[in-house]
């Protein structure tokens, strides 16, 4: 899988051990950002940072000596993977500043298609940006004198914001969450044995720290800890706008264990792979997995189709995620590095190869090509997810249409290109039917081209220059 992810999230209020509670959940998040990661505390009085480039355990490779200087009962924490603003150490986050209204840290899993054309206006005004990300903006709208007088001035802002957006917002006194109308990044609620709340992307953060999962924060809500515990308002008056949840959530960036959107990730994805193996049943001798993500979905495809499932490619765990590697060269030496095959579970086997996604598929056609090195008599290509056709705007830095591998592409010319035997994707009416939720609570853009948050001419225009495309030059191939 190609790609680039967004970001993970973690905030704590009234523990004595906020900041180190932190960093066990962002190593926990770690999946969702590699980057770069950061950690802000608060006295109550005067807000700490530390960040970093590189993983947790890196940035924080000072251990006890980092964490006790961020000792402080309040915490927001961040791991970046970058979809807006490049890979600098002034993008990483949480994002410190200071304005009229004194100290304010800011952690942001998302992506504003506005952020550029709001930029443009407030420097032509003469504001300072100090990163090249999206999330300073946010700063700047506070900021402004007009929305400092508001009687909400955080809740006014959030409605000048489009796109995605799950925000964590620290003040010296509390911790502000918020997530988009449309709810598209997950954020959730969750209490530890002493009574302290906390925030996070994804549930494993809290597992991690003992913590019981609470609730979602509700698309369109903000939601306030302070020392008068955990109370809320909203942004947008509730069930006015329909519910846009990315299930590419599902499909690959969340970890197995936790609960997204009301339902278990492991449990979903085994749902996908037991659709696919209805909707493109193969005679096979074994099923094995991509790992790790596409390793619930195998599981479900051997249980609905009755083939053995066995692990054929063994996951280096020194190795992250291949999104993250910058160019398509480094991207291949890091499969090589990522998946060894093993040769026994391959040779002479009729083998299916469920993966979550395939985008650019130059790493995919490199993991084909080791089956076959390893003597695979017939490679089966199964994807739990549909062909993406179409680049994301929210949060998900997918490459432009020109390099999907799905783009202006038949299915027999993609097999042709991965050199499978045959080849079936997961279709979206049978993707969403897995799915718990209405189906119109999801978002298919990638898939469809549909985009749940509706853009100006103006952000249009933006959307179409950064990702030197047009909209809808074509229609979707009919795979």
């Amino acid at each position: 899988m190609d790609k680039k992810e967004n970001c993970g999230l973690f905030g704590i209020f009234g523990d004595p051990d906020a900041a180190e509670k932190t960093f066990y959940a962002l190593h926990s998040l770690q999946h969702r950002g590699q980057e770069s990661a950061g950690i802000a505390t608060s006295n109550g009085e005067t807000i700490s940072l530390h960040v970093g480039m590189g993983h947790t355990t890196r940035v924080f490779r000072g251990g006890k000596d980092v964490l006790s200087a961020l000792k402080n009962p309040i915490a927001i924490g961040h791991v970046r993977y970058s979809t807006s603003g490049s890979r600098n150490i002034c993008n990483a986050q949480p994002l410190l500043t200071e304005y009229s209204r004194g100290q304010i840290a800011v952690a942001h899993n998302g992506n504003l298609i506005n952020a550029s054309l709001l930029r443009d206006e407030y420097e032509a005004y003469g504001n300072i940006f100090k990163t090249t990300n999206d999330t300073e903006i946010i700063v700047h709208l506070l900021a402004k004198p007009s929305h400092v007088a508001k009687p909400d001035p955080l809740g006014h802002v959030l409605n000048h914001l489009q796109g995605s957006f799950s925000l964590l917002f620290l003040f010296p006194d509390r911790i502000e969450a918020a997530r988009d109308p449309y709810g598209i990044r997950p954020l959730c609620i969750g209490k530890t044995k002493s009574g302290a709340y906390c925030f996070a992307s994804e549930t494993c953060a809290f597992d991690t720290i003992e913590a019981e999962y609470v609730r979602e924060v509700h698309p369109g809500e903000i939601v306030t800890l302070d020392k008068n515990g955990l109370h809320s308002r909203w942004f947008v008056k509730p069930g006015t706008i329909t519910p846009a949840h990315c299930i590419f959530e599902h499909v690959y960036f969340a970890k197995q264990s936790s609960m997204i959107f009301g339902e278990n990730v492991h449990e979903i994805r085994k749902r996908f792979g037991a659709q696919i193996a209805r909707e493109h049943p193969a005679d096979a001798d074994v099923v094995i997995p991509v790992p790790d993500s596409g390793t619930s979905a195998a599981i479900g495809y051997s249980n609905e189709s009755k083939i053995p499932f066995d692990m054929g490619f063994i996951r280096s765990h020194y190795v992250g995620r291949t999104f993250i590697a910058p160019g398509q060269d480094v991207r291949d030496l890091a499969v090589k590095l990522k998946l060894s095959v093993v040769k026994e579970v391959a040779k002479g086997k009729r083998v299916v190869v469920v993966d979550d996604s395939i985008v650019r598929g130059t790493t995919t056609k490199g993991k084909i090509n080791a089956l076959r090195q390893a003597g695979a008599k017939e490679i089966h290509m199964r994807v739990s997810c549909p062909p993406v056709l179409f680049p994301c705007f929210y949060g998900v830095d997918f490459p432009t249409k020109q390099e999907l591998v799905a783009h202006n592409r038949t299915m027999e010319q993609i097999k042709d290109f991965l050199e499978v035997d045959s080849l079936g994707y997961l279709s979206v009416e049978g993707m969403l039917a897995c799915a718990t939720l209405p189906q119109n609570h999801y978002c298919t853009a990638c898939w469809n081209g549909k985009y749940a948050v509706p853009v100006t001419t103006i952000v249009n225009k933006f959307i179409m220059e950064r990702y030197q495309m047009q909209l809808f030059e074509d229609e979707p191939v009919q795979l």
